[in-house]
């Protein structure tokens, strides 16, 4: 993973190392996402030389495997796991639950009819 150059990890709160991974991912992602892209474009386009075409497909089939948007995982930020994490916020069901009856999260309050 050294070819990649990534930025400074800005979580706080716990950090494991499947969020020091999925950082790494995301990072990596974007990064070589317009590469990726223009590949795409080149492999799907019927009006360029099938030459061309076959050489694109080896170099996206070449790339790191965390380039890939099917590499990233959502995950909690306060606790590091991957299931039922609500996107707005990211954080896991029950850290938000946690979070939202503390008073943590603003503009969020517990329904009441």
């Amino acid at each position: 993973m050294s070819q990649f150059r990534l930025k400074k990890l800005d979580i706080t709160g716990f950090i494991n190392p499947r969020i020091v991974r999925d950082h790494t991912k995301r990072r990596v992602f974007e990064q070589f996402e317009p590469e990726r892209q223009a590949l795409r474009y080149i492999v799907r386009n019927t009006s360029l030389p099938q030459r061309t075409r076959a050489q694109a497909q080896l170099q996206l089939s070449q790339m790191h495997a965390y380039t890939r948007s099917t590499q990233v995982k959502n995950r909690c930020v306060a606790g590091g796991t991957a299931r039922s994490i609500i996107r707005d916020f990211r954080i896991g069901r029950f850290q938000f639950r946690e979070q939202a009856l503390a008073g943590e999260l603003p503009g969020v309050r517990k329904a009441s009819w």
